[in-house]
């Protein structure tokens, strides 16, 4: 088969093995994959995949299963699914663990059913399994207008939630669309003081935060009481000074997550958690999945290239 591999941080389709489909795994005949930041640090070299995972990038996809590992049940050659990956979705065939798959969501296409593995399972694991996020909650999500923003934003209105978001200006009117109530142009304008005005002077009681170090101290400063911030990206640098005191005074916390690197049980327990409570969300019209463009799988190099520039708004595909 075909995949893109790195080669001195550039990206080329290239023949490799097949994947065969081990105990518990199917093969899945891809459709589309889709482009997260993980992908762009794996071609830089910063983010490794973890051990056994294919050396090629692509943390979700959909398609086809084409065969099926001893031990599998529940599912069948034929049939239409969506996958968490550790790896390897930018290719023609991929092996899963049966536990990290989703059924395609009803009215949707492989190609938009392709954004939403990856996205479902981190918003989902971060700000409902682990912030427990609340109905009439404040959620502040940094990055709005990322693949992660644009779901997120829709999962917290779902929930009945007040969202918050911190993007660029030219994204604002479509994540209001999206039901964001403020969106705070972050070169521009303070965040904290728009929060803080907006909320009363309470603050956002769940953070979800791509920047990492260089948003720590504004986040802590943003917390309402017993607060939770969690922070799952690190644009922004990997050490920052935490102020311990603040963050004790609003009983707040701080906490970190990769999905990558968690065991597969876990994702496994991820994925069907997104499955009860995220795909009749979906079903029902309150999430859709938001796509800037398409490139084909070949053209990866291309779709890296607009992700790094920033301009897009929602998910990058790549299609066979």
């Amino acid at each position: 088969m075909r995949a893109i591999v790195i080669e001195d941080k550039q990206l080329t389709w290239a023949e490799v093995p097949d994947p065969e489909a081990g105990p518990g795994e199917v093969v899945v005949d891809v459709t589309a994959s889709a482009v997260n930041r993980a992908d762009v640090l794996q071609r830089q070299g910063f983010y490794p995949p973890p051990p056994g995972a294919p050396a090629y990038p692509g943390l979700e996809c959909s398609g086809v299963i084409s065969a099926v590992g001893p031990g599998v049940t529940g599912h069948h050659v034929g049939e239409r699914v969506c996958a968490l990956l550790s790896g390897g979705g930018y290719a023609e065939r991929v092996a899963v663990p049966a536990g990290q798959l989703l059924p395609v969501p009803a009215g949707l296409s492989l190609v938009e059913a392709a954004t939403l593995p990856e996205v479902a399972c981190t918003v989902w694991s971060n700000v409902v399994d682990r912030d427990r996020l609340r109905p009439g909650e404040t959620l502040l999500v940094h990055g709005g207008g990322s693949g992660i923003g644009t779901f997120a934003v829709q999962l917290g209105v779902a929930l009945g939630a007040k969202v918050l978001v911190t993007a660029r200006a030219e994204k604002h009117e479509r994540l209001r669309a999206l039901g964001a109530e403020l969106a705070v142009d972050y070169r521009t304008d303070d965040f904290v003081r728009a929060v803080l005005d907006h909320t009363g002077g309470r603050g956002a009681d769940v953070i979800l935060d791509i920047i990492g170090a260089k948003y720590l101290a504004r986040n802590v400063a943003v917390l309402a009481p017993e607060g939770r911030i969690t922070v799952i990206g690190m644009q922004g640098g990997t050490t920052a000074e935490l102020d311990l005191g603040r963050l004790m005074a609003k009983r707040g916390r701080v906490s970190s997550t990769s999905l990558r690197a968690r065991p597969a049980a876990d994702k496994a327990r991820i994925v069907a958690g997104v499955r009860d409570q995220v795909w009749p969300l979906i079903a029902a019209g309150l999430i859709r999945p938001v796509m800037h463009t398409t490139f084909a799988l070949a053209e990866a190099a291309s779709a890296h290239e607009l992700m790094e520039k920033g301009d897009h708004f929602g998910k990058i595909v790549l299609q066979r």
